[in-house]
């Protein structure tokens, strides 16, 4: 198995002059560790030559622990007394109850900077600004906006900016989807014009971010990895696999998120509240076993279907009895999760008819444009939507190539 040492290490072994007497800032969670599973917060708080002075956190919490749209408010980090700066909802005036009814989720998308973004007082007396987030591969998340916010605040208060690379954990090579349409649809868990499955690191789109859709350039140094290359999957780097959000335990649960997280915007569970959020999915008025039959004869590549029963313990359909599906990936290199999700849209809206509803603003912020659900309404083939995207993914290759770091 490939051995990849993440950007983290490859700092710490090599880099250090980044930080060689600077005040520093980290903007991490539990995801970021090194080879022996220690935090780096506590590796940076410890190490002689590294003064770290402040913690930042992402959405979920710098432990990970808070669930999607959930506030996280100020705290000291328990482990090295340093305060932790919230970029997730730390000055927001309301408190969601648990984070998972719409209007709270909805907080999520809001294009607003209110706690989202570094404020000039958390950054005061600091010279750089260290980021290491282990990203999804999905433009549907919160990590790469707050990288892009903390790039922005750094630009502008003259801090430099160090992003220490991790792996795209479902390669660097597959691109799904539709680029995001830009203004329109830009939101916190999707900025800027880029697909669905993006194919790139977090220091990969640092440096896309940096030279094409950032106001003002930063100070911007990205540490590499060492031994990755474009094609592996996170379970071929022989890193250990830490969830980076609650309800994404799992890298089988990651591989079907770029298509499976769409549920989010209908009156269908996506799994929230489960054992196996995202990697099953239905509602009380869905019938189960007959959508996986309908599904199973249609023969979409690298996946079979099976009928599952499930009450969420909290989020869509708590407590309720749903009848739906589970995905259980055969090859996953075939597999396109977006596609997929399309195909199962379609069977539901013909097996179900009036009973699938979509919350149209929140499915297109996500989706990135209201034409695929535009284009559902009007009973286009799945098939016929995804290749609607082409022309857009293959711009997208030409954009990217310049800021890729690794063969």
């Amino acid at each position: 198995m490939q051995r990849v040492i993440p950007g983290a290490e490859v700092f710490l072994e090599e880099h250090l002059g980044l930080v060689s007497g600077a005040k520093a800032g980290l903007v991490t969670n539990q995801a970021g560790v090194d080879r022996h599973l220690d935090s780096l917060a506590d590796v940076f708080a410890s190490h002689p030559r590294i003064d770290l002075v402040a913690l930042f956190s992402p959405e979920h919490g710098i432990r990970g622990r808070a669930q999607a749209g959930e506030y996280v408010p100020f705290e000291n980090d328990p482990g090295t007394g340093l305060p932790v700066f919230s970029l997730y909802g730390q000055h927001r005036a309301e408190t969601p109850d648990n984070g998972c009814r719409l209007d709270d989720v909805m907080r999520t998308f809001d294009i607003r900077e209110d706690g989202k973004a570094p404020e000039a007082e958390m950054l005061a007396g600091l010279d750089v600004l260290v980021l290491d987030l282990q990203d999804v591969g999905t433009r549907v998340y919160t990590y790469s906006a707050t990288m892009a916010f903390c790039m922005r605040a750094c630009a502008h208060m003259g801090i430099r900016f160090v992003v220490l690379d991790r792996p795209n954990p479902i390669n660097g090579l597959a691109m799904e989807g539709p680029v995001l349409d830009y203004p329109d649809f830009s939101s916190f868990v999707g900025l800027f014009p880029i697909p669905l499955r993006h194919g790139m690191t977090m220091g990969e789109l640092a440096r896309l971010y940096n030279e094409r859709f950032m106001d003002a350039a930063t100070d911007l140094a990205v540490i590499p990895m060492r031994g990755w290359r474009r094609a592996l999957w996170y379970d071929e780097t022989g890193l250990p696999w830490i969830g980076p959000s609650p309800n994404l335990p799992t890298l089988e649960a990651v591989t079907v998120y770029p298509g499976q997280v769409f549920w989010e915007g209908t009156n269908v569970s996506e799994g929230r509240g489960t054992e196996r959020p995202f990697e099953q999915c239905g509602a009380p008025w869905i019938e189960g076993r007959d959508l996986a039959e309908t599904l199973n004869t249609q023969g979409l590549p690298g996946v079979e279907f099976s009928a599952v029963e499930f009450r969420p313990g909290f989020s869509k359909f708590a407590g309720q009895e749903c009848s739906g599906i589970r995905l259980g990936i055969t090859d996953r290199e075939g597999f396109r999760p977006l596609a997929v999700f399309l195909h199962i849209v379609e069977a539901v809206i013909e097996m179900f008819p009036g009973s699938l509803l979509f919350h149209r603003e929140y499915f297109d912020r996500i989706m990135g444009t209201d034409s695929v659900r535009e284009a559902l309404r009007n009973r286009a083939l799945a098939g016929e939507i995804v290749r609607g995207f082409e022309s857009g993914l293959a711009d997208f290759e030409d954009l990217r190539r310049p800021y890729l770091l690794y063969d």
